[in-house]
């Protein structure tokens, strides 16, 4: 197993799901990637679930408030960044020409977000862990292996994140593209892409989650079988087989057999 306990600052560590029918998406979810799901005590606040998997915690998601479904925002998944400071690092992003999606706020004991939106458009999430580290399993099926940035301008990107989040991103090509490595360390912690083909039209810059699955072109089947969407078909590439799907509302995340852990 690939258990993950702590996760040093700069590194991806959790993503949750904000549903239009939380009810609904939770059911949907468990049972594609066979999750367990237990509600959490909000005291008081949105309703919010963890999904697990054997025992250990992978992902989590939350039902969309009444405003955001009003003003036609879709269901998305939502990539966190551990920070040491949220509140320090939401002010060197607005330096360094970010904005705040959601300032920081303290979720009980479990530590503390911000919600921030990237120079192209990009939003993502910052975690100051408190009880509540992120994901207790990775790189195994139906739990989340990888993190990747689609935007128009991945140079720009660099400018943002690498003082921000003490990235270093390493650039190569890859056939027709060229792909942007994120790393922590030494770590490999996600990738960019650029939008740059008719593909991308009408798209806007975001995050994309993936999440490891033992077989792509089956679980892809079980997606379509159940009221959910293949964007992309399944098809190898250098890390393994992929497919970009949705969920029956529409929240767009990718599903990957990797060739190693990543």
């Amino acid at each position: 197993m690939s258990e993950r306990s702590r996760y040093e600052p700069g590194v991806f560590s959790w993503v949750d799901h904000v549903a239009h029918d939380k009810a609904k998406a939770e059911r949907w979810y468990a049972g594609v990637f066979g999750w367990k799901i237990r509600e959490q005590d909000t005291a008081g606040g949105p309703p919010y679930a963890m999904f697990f998997k054997d025992g250990k915690v992978v992902a989590g998601i939350g039902q969309m408030s009444d405003e955001m479904k009003a003003a036609k925002i879709p269901p998305m998944w939502n990539d966190y960044v551990t920070v040491e400071d949220v509140a320090a690092t939401v002010a060197r992003a607005a330096e360094l020409g970010g904005q705040v999606a959601v300032p920081p706020m303290q979720v009980m004991d479990a530590g503390w977000l911000a919600f921030l939106v990237d120079p192209a458009g990009a939003t993502f999430g910052l975690w100051q862990p408190g009880r509540h580290h992120g994901a207790q399993l990775v790189d195994e099926h139906g739990a989340l292996c990888w993190n990747e940035l689609n935007t128009p301008d991945v140079a720009k990107a660099k400018a943002f994140y690498e003082p921000l989040l003490g990235w270093r991103c390493e650039t190569v090509p890859m056939g027709s593209f060229e792909y942007t490595t994120i790393k922590v360390g030494e770590r490999d912690n996600g990738g960019m892409m650029a939008m740059t083909g008719p593909e991308w039209q009408g798209i806007p810059p975001h995050w994309m989650t993936y999440f490891a699955v033992d077989d792509c072109d089956a679980i892809a089947e079980k997606i379509a079988a159940t009221g959910g969407k293949v964007c992309v078909p399944p098809h190898d590439i250098p890390p393994g087989r992929f497919s970009v799907v949705e969920d029956p509302d529409g929240g767009v995340f990718t599903i990957i057999r990797l060739s190693a852990p990543s």
